[in-house]
């Protein structure tokens, strides 16, 4: 069986967010979805192999039962997730991009104990994204000895 995931992520002003997401990360637009007054209602956005959608905020009770789905930017900043993307390269000049475009930057490019250097950033409406890119391959032992981390894998 073959499965793909698609998160979305809720916001404010959707077609702001998609602007906002190709300038400073490079997501290109594939899918917008407008109601007849133009505000976006569905969006869906690739990256390299990754889809993500976004949506307007929402609170229909006839699909989602007594989920509220909102942006950070309505809940004082308080997210229930972020959003991992790996990169194949560049992670450095990504970052510069994405901090040229407006992203608060929370962490700078930074090599982990895993082997990937990341950095993380904040979108205008407060949603968190961890951009990574693999630097080398290191070994479960390599991992827990550099990390202090019990590590198990293929459970």
């Amino acid at each position: 069986m073959s499965s793909t995931f698609r998160p979305t992520l809720f916001y404010r002003d959707p077609l702001a967010a998609l602007s906002w997401l190709e300038e400073a990360f490079g997501f290109e637009t594939t899918l917008l979805v407008t109601d007849s007054e133009g505000r976006a209602s569905h969006v869906e956005m690739r990256f390299g192999d990754g889809v993500l959608s976004l949506g307007a905020e929402l609170e229909s009770r006839a699909f989602l039962g007594s989920a509220v789905m909102k942006s950070p930017a309505s809940l004082k900043g308080q997210g229930t997730q972020f959003v991992r993307v790996s990169l194949d390269g560049g992670i450095d000049e990504h970052c510069r991009r994405a901090e040229t475009a407006g992203a608060q930057i929370v962490q700078r490019p930074e090599n982990q104990f895993y082997g990937a250097r990341v950095y993380r950033a904040l979108d205008p409406e407060g949603h968190v994204w961890a951009f990574e890119q693999e630097m080398s391959e290191v070994s479960i032992p390599e991992m827990e000895r550099a990390s202090g981390l019990k590590i198990q894998a293929s459970l």
